[in-house]
This record gives structure tokens, C-alpha cells and sequence, in this order.
């Protein structure tokens, strides 16, 4: 039979064990994180409220769509079009995206930093979950901004037309910016990973 005391772990002297145990201080920031999350489900369902309900003709639900998509110095639509929907569908994938990325952080670094879910073996554990550690983690993170990006770039590239061309460039350097980074952070993991490797 297994000693509890083995199976638990060595016993931690006191100042470790404190110093062990303020990992905790991390979980009030995640259950922050889930009311955030919360927050943008609500606001995902004001605006699909809105959306369809624009398109079913509510003067209110649209002169909200047009105020949500509004653009400074660009002309206001007097109905719904193809642009407005589209501009609306790319801010409600915007806000998804913007979730997803929650979710990786409160899942993976809860489990990466605070104490194992044990989630092993459950049918809804996460594909990402199985192998997260924090270089994974910090990739997958820079993956999912570069999506946000990419979402911003493309609402503001419908509107070009009442942009002047030092945003737009701005804009794009920015996002390249993002690539650039999350390209060093999957070749600097590439290069550690390869180190550990050959070190084992």
C-alpha cells in the first residue's frame, strides 16, 4: 500500500510551503476573468439581439446597429445592407475570439500555474488542454491575438475609404508586429523545446 505521505508529495519546511502556497493569490484574478467572460457573453446576445431584430424591421434595434458600426466622417446608412451586416457578424466574431482567448487563460493558466483540473480522460477536456504548458500557452495566446487583430484590420479596411493612409499603414504595421512576435515565440519554443530534448 502507497505511504499518503509519498503519494502526496515531500513534505514542504514552512517557508517554501508559504511561498508554495501563494500561487492561490492567482485565483481571485481568474474568477475576475470568468465575470469578464460573463460579461461578454451578455453583451454577444445584446447585439445578435439587435442585429436581428434590425432585420425584421425594429427602428430602435437598427438605429442601434448603426450607431455600433458607426465610422467618424463616414456617411450614416439609412438601412440595413450588406456592409452593416458584415461590419456587425465581424464585431460578434470579434467578441468570440476575444472569449476564446479568455477561456485559454483561465483554463490553461490555472492549470499551468495554480493546481492540475485532473482532467484526464474526461469526454470534454479541451484538445489544447492535454499538452498546455506555459510556452504552449503563450503561443496559443499570441495565435488567438493575431485573429483579433486580423478582425480589427479587416472592419477597418471596409471602411478605407474614410481612413487616410498613415492609420491605415499604422494599422497594418501593427498587425504585422503581432505576426512577427508570435513567429519568435513558436521558433524560441521550437528552440528550448529542442534543447530539453537533447539534454534528456
Amino acid at each position: 500500500m502507497t505511504d499518503p505521505q509519498h503519494r502526496n508529495g515531500p513534505k514542504l519546511s514552512p517557508i517554501p510551503a508559504f511561498i508554495f502556497m501563494s500561487r492561490w493569490l492567482q485565483l481571485p484574478l481568474y474568477l475576475g476573468l470568468i465575470l469578464a467572460q460573463c460579461v461578454y457573453v451578455f453583451h454577444f446576445w445584446v447585439e445578435l439581439k439587435d442585429l436581428i431584430g434590425a432585420a425584421l424591421g425594429n427602428e430602435a434595434s437598427l438605429q442601434h446597429i448603426f450607431q455600433a458600426v458607426a465610422v467618424p466622417n463616414a456617411p450614416v446608412p439609412t438601412k440595413l445592407n450588406e456592409t452593416t451586416i458584415m461590419l456587425v457578424v465581424l464585431g460578434l466574431i470579434d467578441v468570440v475570439m476575444i472569449s476564446n482567448l479568455l477561456i485559454m487563460v483561465i483554463v490553461g493558466g490555472y492549470e499551468t500555474f495554480v493546481s492540475r483540473m485532473h482532467l484526464e480522460g474526461h469526454p470534454h477536456q479541451p484538445e489544447w488542454l492535454s499538452h498546455v504548458n506555459a510556452s504552449v500557452l503563450k503561443t496559443k495566446l499570441a495565435t488567438a491575438i493575431i485573429g483579433i487583430s486580423s478582425i480589427h484590420l479587416l472592419k477597418t479596411f471596409i471602411n478605407a475609404q474614410v481612413y487616410d493612409a498613415k492609420t491605415l499603414i499604422a494599422q497594418t504595421l501593427i498587425h504585422i508586429a503581432f505576426l512577427l512576435s508570435a513567429m519568435a515565440i513558436a521558433y524560441t519554443d521550437r528552440i528550448m523545446t529542442g534543447t530539453h530534448s537533447k539534454h534528456h
